[in-house]
Formats: C-alpha cells, sequence, structure tokens
C-alpha cells in the first residue's frame, strides 16, 4: 500500500510517498480502508519531533481519518467489515490503510461524507469538551474565541450558539472573522498577524466583551495573543488553554489572581483514554447536532495521498478555514 512516511524530523518536504507493507490488526484492533484523513496542528509537530508523542520512526503523519472496515483482529465486538467509520490513530492516517484499537473508532450516519467525518471529532470533541465539560459553558453567558475560522475555533463558535452562549469571534482577517460570523458568531474583531501591540489588542478585546467581560476564554493560538485576550476575562471567568500555533504564551500570573479566574488546560485525546463512556455520550450528542444541521464542518478538500504534503504545508502557513482534508477517494 500507499503512505506518506516520515523518515527524518522536518516540515512537510521531508516527506515521502512509499510503498509499505499492509498492516495486520492485532488483539483489539481493526484494519481501515482511508477514505479520508483531517489534518491538524499536532501532525506539523510531530513530523519535527516537536509533539509530546515521538513514533518510531518511519512513520506516516495523520491522526484523524475516515473509511471502511476492512478486517477486525481477536477480541473486536463492536465492529465488522464493511462499517463506516472515522478513527483517532495519533499518527498513521495518511496512508491507504491503517490499523486502530477498537476503543479509538466510531461509527459514522450513514449520510455523513467520509469527508466531513475526517473534519469532525478532533475539532468538535474538542471544543465540546472544552466548553462543556472543562469551562461548564452556559446560557447567558459571553464566550471568546481566538482563531475564530479554524477548525476547532469555528467549531466552538456552533457549540458556542448551542448551549446559550453569546460568542464573539477574533480571527486574523476580514475573510476570516466573516467565516465565524457566517457559522453564527453575534460580533467579533480582527487582530493583527506578526509584531502584536498587547496593550492596544487588549483594550480592543475589552471593547468588545464589554464592562462585564468574557465569562470563557477560547484559546487555540497561544503566542502573543493570549494575554492581551486574558486581560478581558470576567471576574471568575475560565481561559481555556486549547493549542499553540502561534507559539506557547507567556501569561503573567498576577491576572488570575486580580481577576479570580481560572486558566484550565484542555487535552481531549487524553480525556477520550481517561473517560471513554464520557467520550462516546459525548460523540452522540455531536452526531445528533450534525445530523440536525446544528454543526457542519467547513471542509477544503486536496485530493490524493501525493498531494498530502503540499496541504500539510498550507497548513502551516495558516492559509486554511476551517479543516483541511486529504481525500483518498
Amino acid at each position: 500500500m500507499k503512505a506518506l512516511m516520515s523518515k527524518t524530523p522536518g516540515g512537510p518536504d521531508s516527506l515521502s510517498l512509499e510503498n509499505i507493507a499492509e498492516p495486520v490488526p492485532g488483539k483489539g484492533e481493526v484494519r481501515i480502508a482511508v477514505k479520508a484523513v483531517g489534518l491538524n496542528f499536532p501532525d506539523l509537530l510531530i513530523i519535527r519531533d516537536l509533539y509530546q508523542f515521538k513514533p518510531p520512526r518511519p512513520f506516516a503523519p495523520g491522526s484523524e481519518l475516515s473509511g471502511i472496515v476492512e478486517s477486525t483482529g481477536e477480541g473486536v465486538t463492536q465492529l465488522k467489515a464493511g462499517d463506516r467509520v472515522l478513527a483517532f490513530s495519533g499518527w498513521g492516517g495518511l496512508a491507504e490503510q491503517v490499523v486502530v484499537p477498537e476503543s479509538r473508532i466510531s461509527r459514522i450516519p450513514d449520510q455523513m461524507p467520509f469527508e466531513d467525518a475526517a473534519a469532525f471529532m478532533m475539532t468538535y470533541g474538542t471544543s465540546y469538551h472544552a466548553l462543556k465539560d472543562r469551562a461548564g459553558l452556559g446560557l447567558g453567558q459571553t464566550l471568546l474565541v481566538l482563531g475564530a475560522s479554524g477548525g476547532v475555533g469555528l467549531a466552538a463558535v456552533e457549540l458556542g450558539k448551542i448551549l446559550g452562549a453569546r460568542v464573539l469571534a477574533a480571527a486574523s482577517s476580514e475573510d476570516k472573522l466573516q467565516t465565524a460570523l457566517d457559522a453564527g458568531a453575534d460580533d467579533g474583531l480582527v487582530y493583527p498577524l506578526g509584531e502584536i501591540n498587547k496593550k492596544e489588542l487588549s483594550t480592543r478585546f475589552k471593547e468588545l466583551c464589554g464592562k462585564s467581560g468574557a465569562d470563557v476564554i477560547y484559546d487555540p493560538v497561544g503566542g502573543d495573543y493570549s494575554e492581551p485576550a486574558l486581560r478581558a476575562i470576567a471576574w471568575e471567568g475560565q481561559f481555556l488553554v486549547v493549542g499553540f500555533p502561534a507559539g506557547i504564551a507567556k501569561l503573567p500570573m498576577n491576572l488570575p489572581l486580580l481577576k479570580a479566574c481560572s486558566v484550565t488546560g484542555v487535552f481531549w485525546g487524553a480525556a477520550v483514554e481517561r473517560n471513554p463512556a464520557q467520550h462516546a455520550e459525548a460523540t452522540a450528542e455531536l452526531f445528533d447536532f450534525y445530523l440536525k444541521g446544528k454543526v457542519k464542518p467547513k471542509v477544503e478538500v486536496m485530493q490524493g495521498l501525493e498531494n498530502a504534503a503540499a496541504a500539510l504545508e498550507k497548513l502551516s502557513q495558516r492559509k486554511v478555514q476551517g479543516k483541511l482534508v486529504v481525500s483518498l477517494g
């Protein structure tokens, strides 16, 4: 089978399309014929050896995929050949076939295209876990979403509205902000790329959020954007740490004291492993939202494994709105 392999640490240009042996499912594992792969920021980190997990090389990146079950290993009881599924593999997804533990696989509705499925669980799962489980976002609260046109950002906008919040979007361009507004955000602002005047940006966040501030701030961006956003938080608010494509933020710790607020980490993948029952409940709720038209991933598709490295490069340049998906047809 074909797979896009990482043989040495580096960027997307270090990857090569190879012919490798088909994987064989072991005990508790399932082999999936891959139909689509959703690309995520950790895919860029893992090929550079900058992620918390460092698989032995050679390996294929790609942590989120959809496809059809081909075969199952010993002890698999919930899945069978022919099932349409999505899976969270950690890595290995940018290949024609992949083996994944049964516990990391979910059947998908018949009405859900493979491209939507590959763009769905990591973004909506992360955002739902963040807003519902970690922050307890509720009716009438104010939610500020940074990076609001990206995959997790747009999911947070949609889910924030479902949970009854006033949703404010922050993005790096007018067209990205419009994407978030089209997804349901009530208002928003455009923040600058590159060098940032933190004091000026903080003032703009405060004006956007209003006198009371944001009850919940969803930050999948990091870097120099985090501190200005934190300064706009409400008394006893929740600041959700989701990701760091702009770099790991350095926050002055007097701010949580002055606002009596919480800085809360969001690690959805670990939460899934630690509480599979909660994940199963959330998955069912998210599929129900999808089938009722309450959420819909914004997907940009690139065809073929041969274009997957170029797709990762586009992701690294932050040129994607919504989710970038590689389709294997």
